[in-house]
């Protein structure tokens, strides 16, 4: 089997290990364009020695961000900044890929460190878009229901978003379809309440996550990875189920999709969720067995016994740390020298490397 240290290939890209970087909101844009903050926090995370290293929730138009601070690819002004975060992560062995993304009935609310709930239109809120007209929950508006060209604009809009990505010089993209936004939202019955061809039946639910794949895939350049973060359940009774999604991964192979990005929840606020070390990587292993396509495991992932652990094992084929690089963003090093594995430094930090390190 292989280990947390061994290579990965994707179509023509090769991570140089299974250690990855999630998506997480900085919450520090200004009219979508990435910010100081955000080529300082990726700079680092990239000479960290992380394998791949995903770039926030890119908005795919402004009313699909989750809050007035989200990074956006709606508009060529948006492009160089982002370009420099993936030419600096290259530069320093990290393949850099950016998450693309619609927030639908959960976008307009609050950063992160603020309160969540729906901003009014004088603290810089937008009327917000859903399958169906259900709210979020307590303190979120009820959103608009799409129409056939409203969902049609989604779509298109994950393509020119995808298009404006390969021009920044990403090589690999992530579908956001996880934790309670707008794809996810068409995929659970508890959000799609809908009676036409995007609603009821799991062939109509899974509709548009088809749709967005098999036009993202079309833009996106054959020999390049396409990534999609699902939610495998939505830990509550009636809602989206890992049945149903190991049944849709299963389609997404066959559109072209490289490797299932596995999370869970998200939807409902209410979902009671059995939160604990790896947590989530029973249903990245049956995604990866039933399936049969590459997975990432994350969530509670802490230590690289456990990390390597689940990549020996066959629950995953590479796993993602989000709290603990933020903690430590240089993680990946520590671990190659707790698991006895050889260890690439930056060569300006070599004088701190141990014996035997060699330098990037």
């Amino acid at each position: 089997m292989a280990h947390l240290f061994d290579s990965l290939k994707l179509r023509d890209i090769v991570l140089p290990n299974r250690i990855g970087l999630p998506p997480m909101c900085q919450y520090s844009a200004h009219d979508g364009v990435a910010a100081d903050w955000h080529f300082v926090h990726y700079g680092t995370r990239a000479t960290g020695g992380a394998g791949l290293m995903i770039v926030e929730a890119t908005a795919v138009t402004a009313e699909g961000r989750i809050s007035p601070g989200d990074l956006g690819l709606w508009n060529d002004g948006q492009i160089e900044p982002l370009a420099r975060i993936a030419r600096f992560a290259g530069e320093h062995g990290t393949v850099a890929a950016v998450q693309l993304a619609h927030a639908g009935r959960k976008a307009g609310i609050g950063l992160g460190w603020q309160e969540q709930r729906s901003l009014r239109a004088d603290e810089g809120g937008w009327a917000t878009v859903a399958p169906s007209a259900l709210s979020f929950g307590p303190g979120y508006d009820v959103p608009q229901a799409l129409d056939e060209a409203g969902i049609r604009a989604v779509i298109d809009q994950f393509a020119a978003a995808a298009r404006r990505a390969r021009d920044a010089g990403f090589p690999i993209v992530e579908i956001h379809a996880a934790h309670g936004y707008l794809l996810h939202q068409f995929l659970s019955p508890l959000s799609n309440q809908r009676t036409d061809e995007w609603g009821g039946s799991f062939e109509n639910r899974t509709r548009l996550v088809r749709e967005v794949a098999r036009t993202v895939r079309a833009e996106w350049p054959e020999r390049l990875p396409l990534l999609i973060r699902l939610s495998a359940t939505d830990w509550v009774e009636g809602g989206w189920n890992i049945e149903e999604t190991v049944a849709l991964c299963r389609s997404l192979k066959e559109l072209g999709i490289d490797l299932v990005d596995v999370s869970t929840a998200g939807l409902l606020p209410t979902a009671k969720i059995p939160v604990g070390p790896g947590f989530q990587t029973e249903f990245a292993e049956r995604v990866r067995h039933e399936a049969d396509l590459p997975v990432a495991a994350v969530g509670m992932i802490t230590s690289p016994a456990q990390a390597d652990h689940i990549v020996r094992s066959g629950q995953a084929d590479m796993v993602l740390l989000g709290r603990e690089l933020l903690r430590n963003p240089y993680w990946p090093l520590a671990a190659a020298r707790e698991l006895g594995q050889p260890a690439s430094w930056p060569k300006q930090y070599l004088r701190a490397a141990p014996a035997g390190s060699t330098g990037r």
